[in-house]
Formats: C-alpha cells, sequence, structure tokens
C-alpha cells in the first residue's frame, strides 16, 4: 500500500500489467455490429471528478485540421499561428500546436512561425512510427513530435496485420529512438475507444511510463476517440466511458496528468462533453482544431473550448476571446470558409433572434435574448432576423450593429433610406412571404438605400 500525498489516503500499488496476445483480434462485436448503431454498455461503477489544478489546449489546426480541407498556403498558416498566439494569451491557454513535417509547404511553414518567437502555442511535429523520421524532427529544431502508436486490434490485427506485442515492441523502439535523440515523444493511442484497456492500452503505457522515468524525459500519451465513440458518463464501461479511460491512465497507467492528452472526433455529436470531460477526471490537455477542421466530422473547436475553459476555471486567464470572431471573419473573407450560419459563437446566426422579437425588445434588455455580452467578449452585438413585424426601429437596428455604426454615426428609424427598405421588406410580405430576410438580402438593400454607409 502507498500513502498518495494528493488525496492523503493510503492506496493500493500499482497493478503491473502485461501485453495479453490473443490469436484472434478483439473487436467487441455485441458493442460494435457493423450493420447497427453501437451500443453504450454500462458497469454502474464510477470513478471520482478531480480535475488538475492547470488545465490546457493543444491544437491540431494544421494536421488533423488540414485532413479535412484542401492545405492552407504558408501566409494563411502562419496569419492563424498568429491569431492562436492572440486567442491563447500570454499565459499559453492554447499552449501547443502541432504541424505536419513531409512537404515543402509544411516544412516552410513551421520555419516561419518558429520566427515569430512565440512562447505560445509552442510548436510540435506529427510523424509515422518510423525511425528516419525523426530526422525531420531535428533539422527543424523541434523539441517534441507525436507519433502514431494504433492502439486497437481493428488497426494492430486488421491494418498492420501484427500481434500486439509485435506493435507494442515495435512502437516502444520508435521511443527509445525518439528519447535517443532528446525529442519528447507523444504517443498517440489510436482509437483507444475500441481498445483492449487492460490487455494493450495498460500495459503499454506503463511501459513508456518506465521509459519516462528512466530516461528523465516526459513521454505524454495522447488518448485518441478517433471514430468518437466515447462518451461523458462515468458510470458507462470500457472502453468508451472518457472518465473511466482517463481516470485509468492516470490511476493505473501511472500517467501524470500534465503528460496526458485528449484527442476526440464528433462522429456522434460528443465531440466537445467529451474534451471537457476529460479535463473533469484528470487529463491536463485538450486537443482541437479552429473551426472543428479535422477529418470526417471533425475535432473539437478551439473557441468552444476556450469558452469551456474559461466557464470551468473562472476567468479568462489572459485569453483575448474577441480574437474568435476575428478569426471567424478571416477563414470566411479570406480562406473563403463557409461557416454555416447556426454554427455557435461564430456563425451568422449565433446571437441572432428570430422569435417574433424587434428592436424594441432588445434595446429593453438584451440578456432575456443572449447568452451572454456577446459585443464584449466577442465583438459581435445581439442582432435580429428582419421579419414582418421588425418596423423601421427593428431595420435601423439591423444596420446599426450590422455595419458596426456607433454614437453620432448611428442611424435614426426616420432616415429616408430606412425607409425605403421598410417599403422594401413590407412589400415581400405582402407578396406571401413567410420566411425572415437574410443577411444577404438586408445588405443588398442597404447598398441599395445607404450607399454611404456600405463600402
Amino acid at each position: 500500500m502507498d500513502m498518495k500525498k494528493k488525496r492523503n489516503l493510503i492506496e493500493p500499488k500499482q497493478i503491473k500489467y502485461d501485453v495479453k496476445d490473443t490469436t484472434e483480434p478483439d473487436l467487441y462485436d455485441e458493442l460494435f455490429d457493423y450493420d447497427q448503431v453501437c451500443k453504450v454498455s454500462f458497469d454502474h461503477i464510477p470513478v471520482p471528478m478531480e480535475m488538475p489544478e492547470k488545465i490546457w489546449i493543444t491544437d491540431t489546426t494544421f494536421r488533423d485540421g488540414q485532413q479535412a480541407r484542401p492545405p492552407y498556403t504558408v501566409d494563411q498558416i502562419v496569419h492563424i499561428y498568429d491569431l492562436m498566439h492572440r486567442l491563447g494569451g500570454k499565459n499559453g491557454v492554447i499552449r501547443q500546436s502541432e504541424f505536419f513535417l513531409y512537404s515543402p509547404t509544411d516544412r516552410e511553414a513551421v520555419e516561419k512561425c518558429l520566427e515569430k518567437g512565440y512562447q505560445f502555442p509552442e510548436i510540435t511535429g506529427w510523424i509515422r512510427a518510423v525511425k528516419q523520421d525523426f530526422q525531420r524532427v531535428k533539422e527543424l529544431g523541434l523539441k517534441e513530435t507525436g507519433i502514431l502508436t494504433s492502439a486497437s486490434d481493428y488497426h494492430i490485427f486488421l491494418k498492420l496485420k501484427k500481434s500486439r506485442t509485435e506493435a507494442i515492441e515495435g512502437y516502444l523502439d520508435v521511443v527509445r529512438a525518439s528519447l535517443d535523440a532528446g525529442i519528447i515523444p507523444r504517443c498517440h493511442l489510436e482509437d483507444i475507444t475500441r481498445a483492449d484497456f487492460y490487455g494493450v492500452i495498460l500495459p503499454f503505457v506503463q511501459k513508456l511510463m518506465q521509459l519516462s522515468q528512466e530516461s528523465g524525459i516526459p513521454i505524454k500519451i495522447r488518448a485518441c476517440d478517433t471514430m468518437g465513440y466515447g462518451v461523458p458518463w462515468s458510470e458507462a464501461a470500457l472502453p468508451r466511458s472518457v472518465p473511466k479511460l482517463i481516470h485509468g491512465l492516470v490511476h493505473e497507467g501511472g500517467v501524470p496528468p500534465e503528460q496526458l492528452e485528449w484527442h476526440g472526433h464528433n462522429d456522434f455529436h460528443k465531440v466537445l462533453v467529451d474534451a471537457t470531460t476529460a479535463w473533469l477526471y484528470g487529463c491536463c490537455a485538450a486537443n482541437g482544431t479552429l473551426l472543428g477542421f479535422g477529418e470526417r466530422t471533425g475535432n473539437p473547436p478551439i473557441e468552444a473550448l476556450i469558452i469551456d475553459y474559461i466557464s470551468l476555471v473562472g476567468h479568462q486567464d489572459g485569453i483575448d476571446t474577441t480574437v474568435i470572431t476575428e478569426m471567424a471573419e478571416y477563414f470566411r473573407d479570406e480562406i473563403k470558409v463557409s461557416i454555416p450560419a447556426n454554427f455557435p459563437f461564430v456563425g451568422d446566426d449565433f446571437n441572432t433572434t428570430r422569435a417574433g422579437i424587434h428592436a424594441d425588445g432588445v434595446t429593453k434588455d438584451e440578456r432575456i435574448y443572449n447568452i451572454f455580452n456577446t459585443e464584449k467578449l466577442l465583438n459581435r452585438p445581439l442582432g435580429v432576423t428582419i421579419t414582418n413585424v421588425s418596423g423601421t426601429a427593428g431595420i435601423a437596428h439591423w444596420v446599426n450593429t450590422t455595419l458596426r455604426l456607433k454614437g453620432d454615426k448611428r442611424i435614426d428609424k426616420r432616415h429616408p433610406g430606412i425607409m425605403k427598405m421598410y417599403q422594401w421588406v413590407s412589400d415581400q410580405y405582402d407578396n406571401a412571404r413567410i420566411t425572415g430576410i437574410s443577411n444577404e438580402e438586408m445588405l443588398e438593400q442597404a447598398r441599395i438605400h445607404l450607399p454611404e454607409y456600405v463600402s
């Protein structure tokens, strides 16, 4: 028995696990019947919440994020990296950013971002589990790199065509090569939510932690929910319970929370709640991408992780939330990304109500219809969708907020241009229109009737 100082409790010594080799892969067919929606099983054994004293965000916009869209140009990468630096602030809430290292564009982008000299986010790499790839990391002077270490039998047996022992020993050889090169290895446990936790994950992780202790280099573990199967419920069973995965990696695997990272995908609409759940149950780092771009359904949106971070720690910790709006505008205007109108925090309709409210109601108290002060925190004033009940006051409010007109530059509802826009709206509904007027339609009318205000 050992006394655990953090909890001041006597607890059992860590059990050592060995790789459990099998002749046939364990594909958890009872949970993952390919012809049905996958099942969630429960063992009704809860594990406790224990959020680390310090949590943070890591970024994979330029790695996983680029697997879901056309590659960014070097200039775009540098500009986005600048935005992330400002968003995460001087305290490094966005602590690291992960880059591909293979193409000339990848390497040029890394070099130009390194020239910025930012402490945060630190630039890290991503390589295959191949020893010669470390040369790419060393050439760029990076201190850390991710290494793909696929963990489930789906990958070990069906993709790699190896036994569990063969796969794990191969990974350990590559990790040793990283340590010999003085580079921090970050092992990406691909498909952990379909992996044998006690027969593969724990024995592998325990060996990694032993190597870490012997070398004095903090080997990191990224728990990768590659297919989005993770669920945020403590009483759900392994391998799908995020609380049990994190708790087990920390307490049975011996992974210090600061060396543990969660990486999820949104196949089942749980990507954000799973990431924050990982924080709550002992993981320091949540990995995400700007706007949630990532393979298939994407990763946790960093802008959403930022908001959840503030809600969990209770303060902004140097974060500049207004950069979220600036980032979205850059993606929309310069990279030509189509952001869904209803996308939280950045979509055109995010803080716009269609519930029949008009400007007179908004001016009474906008808290009725707004989640927080979006003008202060996101540099986005509350919007109102124009309908047949908006009136001239509603149209004037739309113009002033959309065109960011303040003080004596604000347009009064009696302005002739406002009156003409109101007449156009009225004509739409007189002709049996039943939907709200889109921002694009309103902007076109503003160009016609308020040309001096619209560039």
